[in-house]
């Protein structure tokens, strides 16, 4: 499966799933465009070292993704964006009644808003295309639900809908667009939560994690970047073709409970 001449559009990308899943598509020959927030050598230092490895284009462009003309303006500067794949996202823990409302507002702009401004700056140009790919990183909390995450989980099943309703309006436009589903990923920010859950809870690294982290995904081991990664890459394939409007969980069976 080879993606060159392709160009993907990763937003959220200078670290954990959204660049594990720029690399994953990068290894498939695409170039890739990263993104955040930030804007500091290490940020372009990444792009390169991924032009370097893989022999592709890679480019570093700074965007606020929860300012919606940043959004499309992250479009309009990468010059061209076969594959979209949405990834930014924050989380902040709760309750209802005492959720700030300013985190609420954040939440909802960069994990939900963020993804309808890419899309719409993306799809004409897929359109004219006549081929392209919308790949949004929901999460099982856009399937299921837990307490103290009501901005997080609105917006993860915001994103599935959404998604859905991109699927439908471009149905036969050789566009797709669906929502992985991740349950917990290994990343760096999760990879630093171990230490302290080990403490709290008087266990070892392995208990902490099946038992306490892995709770609610019942094959006990977390997903990996490069496993999502090589799910937009599969999505982006000919074999995805008629994989439209839909959800696809790498969960380890979380959402099958």
């Amino acid at each position: 499966m080879s993606l060159k001449g392709k160009t993907a559009v990763v937003t959220g990308s200078n670290s954990g799933i959204g660049l594990g899943v720029a690399r994953e598509l990068a290894r498939a020959g695409a170039d890739v465009v990263l993104n955040s927030f930030t804007d500091r050598d290490e940020d372009h230092a990444l792009a390169a070292g991924i032009a370097t490895e893989f022999g592709v284009e890679a480019r570093y462009i700074r965007a606020d993704m929860s300012d919606g003309a940043d959004c499309r303006a992250l479009i309009e500067k990468a010059g061209a964006c076969d594959i979209l794949v949405n990834n930014a996202g924050i989380q902040h823990v709760a309750p209802v009644d005492e959720f700030p409302v300013d985190k609420w507002n954040l939440i909802l702009a960069i994990n939900l808003s963020s993804a309808f401004h890419t899309a719409a700056a993306a799809l004409p140009g897929m359109r004219a295309k006549g081929w392209g790919r919308v790949i949004n990183i929901a999460s099982a909390h856009g399937l299921t639900a837990s307490p103290f995450k009501s901005a997080y989980i609105a917006a993860k099943h915001g994103v599935v809908g959404l998604s859905k309703t991109i699927a439908l309006e471009t149905a036969g436009q050789g566009i797709t667009c669906n929502a992985i589903c991740p349950g917990y990923v290994l990343t760096p920010l999760v990879e630093a939560q171990i230490p302290d859950q080990m403490k709290v809870h008087g266990m070892d690294r392995e208990t902490v994690i099946r038992e306490v982290m892995l709770l609610r995904q019942p094959s006990r081991q977390f997903a990996t970047t490069e496993q999502i990664g090589g799910t937009c890459v599969f999505l982006s394939s000919p074999a995805a073709d008629q994989i439209t409007g839909t959800t696809i969980s790498v969960d380890g069976g979380w959402t099958a409970l």
